[in-house]
């Protein structure tokens, strides 16, 4: 059975017999598939050695050099894609073409990293006082560390290292022990892109793993992607021990319909915004707010749609896979019970299904959900829709704006004031008009607001910059021009 092990300083280290093992799942069958290695905190502490000692020469090397191996990244992950997106279905379920848009979602990031010379010029004021030039500059913040989810093992990550890298940190990954492959199959990459060893290691683990990470001196990063129990934990106990962090947790988001927008256009996005990854995407509809008089028509294309979904093993592309884990399986059919228990009409049944093995629940929907029911309330992470009637627009700005997260959000309408008012009004970081889940492009940056984020930063785009690099600002005065020799030759940017 193979075993799924860290890389640290430019390879695979080995397992010994006293290593922790724990087990990789195949969704789709319900069978162990492999093992992963869970990481001590000699392990974690090794790593993160490793990327502290590869700092200083990676600080230093030019920006030219930087960006010709972020290129070179770039180019093979294009040739590659369709491979890492095969090992992402194996592990964690999703079907085959929504990995691949994951693996392209990473790379628009990569993409904006690439051009990170133009993010880190820095100003320049001649004779602020008399003789004296000012200038400003940013520089990397050092080892940055990388907690990222099951949910998406490309993407995630991908919101981070290529921007820490660019800009002169060296990284250490610790991500989701459910669907690990990808990380070091990622790392490998970067090795094959001239990435000097160091740069970028991956560690496997759970608690004591990331423990090792908060409680480093030598960490000065944290970036996190998870619940928001735990994303408040990493926030938390990474500041009280110094670290710069940005910690992305939970959401709840609503999607408001109003009577003037195109029903038919609105069922489907509700239907691929929240049973697409089978609902386990942090930017996925979990709640539709439905103006009352188009709730009932709303509601029945909704139905009629879900019904023709295809669910299978992710392999088959069909239109949804299985869920990552029994545990999780189970605990998201636990929510149906609830809904089903605390008055919600249950409108489409997920744990009604066809399926002998594996980790499947098929999609679920409920009207009439009230606030405070579990299945509101609470983020369930899988394949259930719930829908919320309001009687109109302030109504359901209220409802949502009185939620404890604030991650995404989006509004169906033709009216071009009622969106304008949206955008003002709501209490959410990420928008989306006539768009169900509004990722934002790489160069600008993702997160959200209240309990979705902890920290000052977003993701990636210019926020990312900001948080991998530290400003400086330089006062001079040079009483005498300095003399160079005689050089013909054509100037390089080496």
């Amino acid at each position: 059975m193979p075993t799924v092990s860290h890389w640290i300083n430019g390879q695979d280290v080995p397992t010994d017999a006293g290593t922790r093992l724990g087990d990789i799942m195949n969704p789709a069958t319900g069978r162990v598939a492999g093992q992963v290695a869970l990481a001590s905190r000699t392990t974690v502490e090794s790593a993160i050695a490793s990327a502290a000692e590869a700092f200083p020469a990676w600080r230093d090397t030019s920006l030219a050099r930087r960006t010709s191996i972020l290129f070179n990244f770039r180019e093979l992950l294009n040739a590659r894609k369709q491979e890492l997106a095969e090992i992402i279905t194996a592990e964690h379920g999703k079907v085959v073409s929504d990995a691949l848009g994951e693996v392209a979602r990473g790379q628009e990031v990569v993409e904006f990293a690439c051009g990170i010379a133009h993010q880190l010029k820095g100003g320049h004021t001649e004779n602020a006082s008399t003789k004296i030039d000012v200038h400003s500059l940013r520089q990397p913040v050092g080892v940055s560390a990388i907690i990222s989810p099951f949910n998406f093992p490309a993407m995630v990550p991908m919101w981070f290292f290529p921007v820490a890298i660019a800009t002169g940190n060296t990284v250490v990954l610790k991500p989701s022990e459910k669907d690990p492959s990808a990380a070091n199959w990622i790392a490998e990459l970067w090795k094959e892109a001239g990435l000097p060893d160091g740069v970028f290691n991956v560690v496997h683990g759970d608690k004591e793993a990331v423990d090792t990470i908060l409680d480093s001196p030598e960490v000065a990063s944290v970036s996190f992607v998870g619940s928001t129990p735990i994303a408040k934990y990493v926030y938390e106990n990474g500041t009280a021990t110094g670290k710069r962090v940005q910690a992305l947790g939970g959401a709840k988001n609503h999607m408001m319909v109003l009577p003037d927008a195109d029903l038919d256009l609105a069922a489907d996005a509700a239907v691929n915004a929240g049973y697409g990854a089978a609902g386990e995407r942090c930017m996925a509809i979990s709640v539709v707010v439905a103006v009352e008089s188009i709730a009932d028509e709303l509601v029945g294309k909704i139905a009629e749609r879900t019904r023709t979904l295809r669910i299978g093993d992710g392999t088959t592309e069909p239109d949804m896979g299985p869920l990552v884990t029994g545990a999780h399986r189970d605990k998201v059919a636990g929510y149906i019970d609830a809904g089903e228990e605390s008055g919600a009409t249950l409108v489409l049944d997920g744990r009604e299904h066809e399926h002998s093995e594996g980790f499947f629940l098929n999609p679920t929907l409920f009207d009439h959900v009230t606030p405070d029911m579990s299945i509101y309330t609470e983020e369930i992470f899988g394949p259930v829709l719930a829908v919320v009637r309001v009687p109109g627009y302030d109504e359901g700005i209220e409802l949502i704006n009185a939620n404890p997260y604030g991650n995404g959000t989006a509004i169906f309408t033709n009216d071009g004031g009622a969106a304008r008012r949206y955008e003002n009004e709501i209490e959410v970081g990420m928008i989306g008009v006539n768009v169900p889940i509004p990722v934002p492009v790489g160069y600008y940056s993702f997160g959200g607001w209240k309990n979705s984020l902890f920290g000052d930063t977003h993701a990636y785009g210019e926020e990312g910059v900001q948080f991998f690099t530290r400003g400086k600002v330089v006062t001079s005065r040079w009483l005498d021009p300095s003399h160079g020799g005689l050089n013909l030759g054509f100037p390089t940017n080496d």
